[in-house]
C-alpha cells in the first residue's frame, strides 16, 4: 500500500510541474508579438513594444488602437517596414543607435512621429541638425612648401577624407614591389609632410599609382595636390610668392570648399 502511495504522489508530482511547465511556455509563447511592417516580419516582446507610454505601439498592444490583421494573423502596420528595424532598436535600446552613413534622416522622423515616439522624433531632428551644421562648415586646404629638402612639402586639410585621396594616388615602389603610401609622411589624418624626396641606391622611390614609371619630386607632389584640390571643388584663396610665374613654385597656396 506505501509503495501504491508513494507511486501515485510521484505521478501527481509529475503531472503538476508538466502542468506548471506548459503553462510557463504558453506565457512565454503569448508575451511574443509578431509585427507586419509594410510586409516586413518583425518579432519582438510585449514589454519592448510597450516601453513607451502612449506611444501607438502601446496603444496596439494593450487594445487603446484598433489595429488590421495580416492573413497570418499578425498585427499589419502600413508603414516603411526596412526604417521600422531602427524604431525597433530604439525601443530595445533606450537610444538612437543608426549605421554609419545613414541619410534618411527625415523620413526615420516622420515614422517616429506616426509611432508616437517623441524622444526618438527629438533624437533624429538633433541628428540631423547637426549633420547639415557640419555640411556648411567651410573646408581648409594649406599646402607649403619651404623649397628646403629639410622640411619639404606640408599638405594640411581639415577634411581627413581629402588627405586620404592623395594618399591613395602615391605609392612607394621598392624592388619593383608597390608598397603603399609610406606612414612615415602621415603627421595625422589632416596632415601630410613629405619631407624629403626618397629614392635611394637600391632604388626605392615615389610613384602615381596609376603609373608606376612617374617618379614623384616634390614639385610633382605638389602639382598632384593642387590638381586633386581644384578636381574636388576646391577654389585657391591665397597664394604666397607667386613671383616665379607658376602657383606650383608658390611658398603657399591656401584654398577654401
Amino acid at each position: 500500500m506505501e509503495r501504491k502511495s508513494n507511486r501515485r504522489a510521484k505521478e501527481s508530482e509529475e503531472k503538476h510541474g508538466a502542468s506548471e511547465g506548459s503553462e510557463q511556455d504558453k506565457d512565454y509563447k503569448t508575451a511574443l508579438v509578431t509585427l507586419n511592417v509594410g510586409g516586413y516580419l518583425y518579432i519582438t516582446q510585449k514589454q519592448t513594444l510597450t516601453k513607451y507610454p502612449d506611444s501607438f505601439l502601446e496603444g496596439i498592444i494593450n487594445g487603446k488602437i484598433m489595429c488590421p490583421f495580416d492573413a497570418d494573423g499578425h498585427y499589419f502596420i502600413d508603414r516603411d517596414g526596412l526604417l521600422f528595424r531602427h524604431i525597433l532598436n530604439f525601443l530595445r535600446n533606450g537610444e538612437l543607435l543608426l549605421p554609419e552613413g545613414f541619410r534618411e534622416n527625415q523620413l526615420l522622423a516622420h515614422e517616429a512621429d506616426f509611432f508616437q515616439l517623441k524622444v526618438l522624433s527629438d533624437a533624429v531632428k538633433s541628428k540631423w541638425e547637426k549633420e547639415q551644421l557640419a555640411s556648411r562648415e567651410t573646408t581648409f586646404l594649406e599646402i607649403t612648401d619651404s623649397h628646403d629638402r629639410s622640411q619639404g612639402l606640408r599638405i594640411f586639410c581639415n577634411a581627413p577624407d581629402f588627405i586620404a585621396k592623395i594618399k591613395s594616388r602615391i605609392v612607394l615602389v621598392s624592388k619593383s614591389r608597390l608598397d603603399g603610401f609610406p606612414e612615415e609622411f602621415s603627421v595625422s589624418s589632416n596632415i601630410i609632410q613629405f619631407k624629403y624626396f626618397i629614392k635611394s641606391e637600391n632604388g626605392t622611390r615615389l610613384v602615381l599609382k596609376e603609373d608606376n614609371t612617374f617618379v614623384c619630386t616634390l614639385e610633382t607632389l605638389k602639382f598632384e595636390a593642387i590638381m586633386m584640390a581644384l578636381k574636388c571643388g576646391f577654389r585657391l584663396l591665397t597664394s604666397l610668392d607667386c613671383s616665379k610665374g607658376s602657383i606650383v613654385h608658390s611658398d603657399a597656396l591656401h584654398f577654401i570648399k
